[in-house]
């Protein structure tokens, strides 16, 4: 049985989780629609993505892990949403947990320290993008404040079907609401 949300610790990813943080994407590739990424890959094709994260202090890498194990539970990350300049206040989040720690409170905490490391930051808005059906992130989003804006139909094709994905977004910075619903 996964520990209890007391029982995770959350920190700053680094270069030595690599191998657990491919393990765990690949999980979602291999198993689920939840990523639109259909090949698994190696910790060597992660890496950029990993040191994209490691290199900018804008745009955190968070992990949580069972602190009686050392091993990974979970993680979120901040993205830039666009390339392009005037995208910069907006970022794109995301959390995988792995899958005996869904349910158990991970995201939650992911997410709490997640907006702590952006708060402060010059930086509007957030969104998210949920491939459907996925209850359990359309509530933790909406627990964080997150509001539907609008749903991409059949976007994506994976598994020999196409899928949805409903796009969320929050607002941050001054003034955004910091409250959020941990029921």
């Amino acid at each position: 049985m996964p520990p209890e949300s007391t029982e995770v610790q959350v920190s700053a990813g680094t270069e030595a989780d690599l191998d657990a943080l491919t393990d765990l994407y690949n999980h979602y590739v291999r198993d689920t629609p939840i990523t639109f990424d259909t090949a698994v890959f190696t910790p060597e094709e992660r890496r950029p993505w990993l040191l994209s994260h490691l290199k900018d202090g804008r745009h955190p890498l968070l992990v949580a892990r069972d602190p009686a194990t050392d091993r990974l539970l979970g993680y979120a990350t901040a993205s830039p949403f666009r390339p392009k300049a005037a995208y910069a206040t907006s970022v794109e989040v995301t959390v995988y947990c792995a899958p005996d720690a869904a349910g158990r409170g991970v995201g939650t905490l992911l997410y709490e320290a997640l907006f702590a490391a952006l708060d402060g930051q010059d930086l509007h808005r957030a969104y998210a993008g949920i491939a459907l059906p996925n209850e359990a992130s359309a509530r933790l989003h909406a627990r964080f404040g997150f509001r539907l804006v609008g749903t991409y139909r059949e976007v994506g094709r994976k598994f020999g079907r196409y899928w949805d994905v409903a796009w969320y977004e929050k607002d941050l910075g001054p003034g955004a609401e910091a409250d959020y619903d941990r029921d």
